[in-house]
């Protein structure tokens, strides 16, 4: 998707910031209806969403976040518990009649799945793309091996790692305008933000939290995911009361830029959006 494209689609939203205390958390907001809360991936930003947006704004009140740290959305120390509390209480101010359903990819699964768990009244259902409750160990070493690979030469000395973990290699060379767009993107991200995300993530563990979680959830997956790897959303889907898994075949981690159909297709009943997507 070329940057023009980005554009376009953004123009249909709204772009508001919403004052949490003396912070701010940026969002574009397009479409009526049920509130959807779209929370995106840590190697990525809200664009990685332009794919989907305005569909989902046929049928629902879309909000596409800015995660702290990222965009027009002011950064936060104290870990993911401080950007959950962020985020809810930013998600309060809003005027929504009905609960939200939030849809989080990637970082951002994680970041809405512990925002459900600790504001329980928030949320209506959550849709959990390519995420889990733990890493593995080798997970943990990814993300203190970017990290560090960050520290000494900047965020373009890992931009191909980055890659690989968003889409496989051959999708890669069948795609480089959409590549080189998400390299770009990347590159934009706050290295202040990226080391404590890497570092959050190196050392989270939600499983032992999942049985609190009574929403409906459902977790998608890409079947080539290499950084959140089916097994994670196998094991995340086992471990919470009211889920459903899914797996998007041929794809990795961003599963809404890579095939927007079929992830619109795989989210739509769950959502109530099957009548118009």
């Amino acid at each position: 998707m070329s940057n023009s494209s980005s554009k376009a689609i953004a123009a249909g939203f709204e772009t508001k910031t919403v004052a949490v205390g003396s912070a701010k958390v940026g969002m574009q907001v397009g479409g009526y209806g049920r509130p959807l809360v779209l929370f995106h991936s840590l190697l990525a930003d809200r664009t990685s969403f332009d794919r989907v947006a305005a569909r989902l704004a046929e049928t629902h009140r879309v909000v596409v976040l800015d995660l702290p740290g990222f965009g027009d959305s002011d950064f936060v120390d104290g870990g993911l518990d401080a950007i959950a509390d962020r985020i809810a209480a930013a998600l309060k101010a809003l005027p929504s009649g009905d609960k939200p359903i939030l849809l989080g990819n990637g970082y951002g699964g994680f970041i809405a799945l512990l925002t459900a768990i600790r504001h329980p009244d928030l949320a209506d259902r959550l849709v959990l793309a390519d995420c889990g409750a733990a890493f593995s160990d080798p997970g943990r070493a990814a993300f203190r091996g970017m990290s560090a690979g960050a520290e000494k030469g900047g965020l373009a000395a890992i931009a191909d790692v980055a890659m690989r973990r968003l889409f496989a290699p051959e999708y890669q060379a069948l795609h480089p305008e959409l590549i080189a767009e998400r390299k770009e993107r990347f590159l934009a991200v706050d290295p202040r933000t990226f080391h404590a995300a890497c570092q959050a993530l190196a050392t989270l563990d939600l499983r032992d939290r999942l049985a609190s979680v009574q929403l409906p959830v459902l977790v998608l997956v890409g079947e080539m995911d290499e950084a959140t790897p089916p097994p994670m959303s196998k094991e995340l889907a086992a471990g919470l009361p009211n889920a459903k898994l899914v797996v998007v075949p041929g794809c990795a981690h961003v599963p809404q830029l890579q095939a927007p159909d079929l992830f619109l297709d795989a989210i739509a009943d769950f959502i109530g959006a099957r009548a118009r997507l």
